[in-house]
């Protein structure tokens, strides 16, 4: 088929997943266009220098200047790669504004911006695509959006950061200390020389209030997500979790009680026979949970260039359909503001590591504290006498309590004499 009946493709960005993007879209140009009904056609491909030439780009496709995207009449899909929050915004924006359809891989700007730049694509009559933001190769922006719709969701639980599972399931294995394993997945390629994004939560938490958008139809900022990274886990966690028969996750979880929202990215103790405790290394899950569907659960790469060049393209060929059949966009569902719950009311079980004087009638005082604030032990385990510092680790398991309740046991825990330190304090799911 001609060129000039091609669907013009425009790409922002032509790094990792970028140059993944144009790598499928030259192999896969055939059967593309066999499930189009027309060929797929790259237009132009915006870069930071244009005189460096990139494989598979055709010629006189690079530009250093947006205009020349946008001036372009037979582009009618732009994809995103740029990453950050801008200028992608500003672009996204402003080709959604020309009356191009978009596509992006996204999540910070998906997260702060989302409800507004699809606001901008409803106005427009054009279509904004984000499946690629959340989980890279992982399905889950579409089933939400139409196989799920019918479904009440009750909650979003997800491991949707690759670099700390793979460093956590590290941990676990062998023992390792958090700053050895953060090493190994910088040398692998797993983290970045600059870790924080992924180690404290923010890009697990970017990713939930996506998720949690579209579960709950609520608009949500990535500020309204209780986030706590993984930087404070100890070796000895990980085998105190299993011997209790849990593993130590860091999960992204999203609920709504009595209308509000709770949405938390925080290390959990997953017991060992829930689904989301066997996704090991750089694997992502998202476990969905409808009044119709029960539990459902997605899980793949969740990063990678061509994991999510796969998903980039899967929107891009469903806009390329429409364009050739004439079909209108569907209406995006608007956001509804919401209320979001302190996490002082969640409610859970919880883990806690304490260390204390070895000593008679300490864990008496420990659970007299909690008591008082009518939270019940489920079980106490001591560990690791150190007979020259005089002092023993007490594992305890809590019964479910509220979060403001174990904050005010913990207080005077930790105001005791007897106690050397409150290491670290985990919800528990499951079992």
């Amino acid at each position: 088929m001609a060129s000039d009946h091609a669907v013009g493709v425009s790409l922002l960005g032509a790094g990792n997943v970028g140059a993944g993007v144009i790598q499928a879209l030259t192999s896969g140009a055939t059967r593309y266009a066999a499930r189009v009904g027309r060929p797929l056609e790259l237009r132009r491909v915006l870069v930071r220098d244009a005189a460096r030439s990139r494989p598979g780009v055709p010629a006189g496709a690079l530009t250093a200047e947006i205009e020349d995207v946008l001036s372009d009449e037979r582009t009618r899909i732009v994809i995103e790669v740029l990453g950050g929050e801008e200028p992608a915004r500003d672009y996204i924006r402003i080709a959604l504004e020309s009356g191009r359809h978009v596509v992006t891989a996204n999540k910070e700007v998906m997260a702060k911006h989302g409800a507004s730049l699809l606001a901008v694509a409803a106005k427009h009559g054009v279509r904004l695509l984000y499946e690629a933001s959340v989980g890279g190769g992982i399905p889950i922006i579409s089933p939400l959006s139409r196989d799920l719709l019918a479904n009440e969701i009750t909650a979003v639980t997800a491991i949707i950061n690759g670099t700390t599972n793979y460093m956590l399931t590290a941990m676990a294995a062998d023992g390792t200390a958090y700053a050895d394993v953060l090493a190994e997945a910088q040398r692998l390629g797993y983290a970045e020389p600059d870790p924080t994004a992924d180690v404290e939560g923010i890009d697990a938490a970017y990713k939930l209030a996506i998720l949690c958008g579209l579960a709950f139809h609520v608009d949500v900022s990535p500020e309204d997500v209780t986030r706590r990274g993984i930087t404070q886990l100890h070796p000895r966690d990980f085998r105190y979790a299993e011997e209790l028969g849990y593993a130590i996750k860091l999960l992204a979880n999203g609920r709504l009680l009595d209308g509000a929202l709770l949405a938390s990215v925080q290390p959990t103790l997953v017991a060992l026979d829930e689904p989301l405790a066997k996704v090991d290394g750089v694997l992502n899950a998202v476990q969905i949970e409808g009044d119709l569907i029960g539990r459902v659960i997605f899980e793949g790469p969740g990063a990678g260039p061509m994991p999510t060049a796969s998903a980039i393209l899967a929107d891009v060929l469903d806009v390329a359909r429409d364009l050739v059949a004439e079909r209108r966009p569907i209406e995006v569902m608007a956001y509804q503001p919401v209320e979001i719950c302190p996490p002082a009311r969640a409610t859970s079980r919880y883990y806690l590591r304490v260390t204390v004087a070895d000593q008679a009638g300490v864990l008496a005082r420990i659970a007299g504290a909690l008591g008082a604030q009518g939270i019940s032990i489920a079980s106490v385990i001591q560990f690791e006498a150190d007979e020259d510092a005089h002092t023993a680790e007490l594992v305890i398991t809590t019964h479910t309590a509220p979060g403001d309740h174990l904050e005010a046991a913990l207080a005077e825990v930790r105001a005791m004499d007897v106690v050397v330190e409150v290491g670290n304090v985990l919800p528990m799911v499951g079992s």
